[in-house]
């Protein structure tokens, strides 16, 4: 009978289930707290992710702040040339007004097709506001005189220098008299 007492004993213990241990086990809501080994990667990688999309449009607008910032420079470049050879123009202009010999007339009206040419290539316009009323966005006053005749206040009267212009930046205003 010892035997079978035994026996029940260790069935008994086998039935019952182990005794707690000094931790609790885990709740549902604990275990879904603690993100796995697959979350805790796929976080990362969602991490690295947003990261290099930032990093990749830093570089876009780095690249596009360059890019503007050397079209400008090359423009601010052609323009410091362009007004440095315009008194080459104006002094063809002078030229061809007191020139009478017709072979040098011929000469020179070539120069300045070329060099009107040249400005043309690069987008530059000439100007000459004769005759239109005086607009201090395009033109410097030099001198102003009295009205004749027929004609109305605040008009060129007549150019002293044309002016050039790029697109709708002004190179070279227009020194110009007006009427008073």
């Amino acid at each position: 009978m010892e035997q079978s007492e035994n026996t029940k004993q260790e069935i008994a213990e086998e039935v019952q289930p182990e005794q707690e241990s000094e931790q609790p086990a885990a709740t549902a809501e604990e275990v879904q707290a603690e993100p796995s080994e697959l979350q805790k990667a796929l976080a990362l990688a969602e991490d690295y992710k947003r990261k290099w999309y930032a990093v990749t449009a830093e570089y876009d607008n780095y690249r596009k702040r360059t890019t503007a910032t050397a079209s400008q420079k090359y423009a601010e470049g052609v323009a410091d040339i362009v007004l440095k050879i315009l008194p080459i123009g104006d002094n063809i202009d002078r030229a061809l007004a007191v020139c009478e010999d017709e072979k040098m007339k011929q000469g020179l009206e070539m120069i300045k097709t070329g060099f009107e040419k040249t400005l043309s290539d690069e987008g530059i316009e000439c100007f000459d506001p004769t005759g239109e009323e005086f607009n201090s966005a395009t033109s410097a006053a030099i001198a102003a005189l009295p009205c004749e005749e027929g004609e109305e206040e605040g008009y060129v009267k007549q150019t002293f220098l044309k002016g050039y212009k790029k697109g709708d930046k002004i190179l070279r205003y227009a020194q110009v008299i007006v009427t008073r």
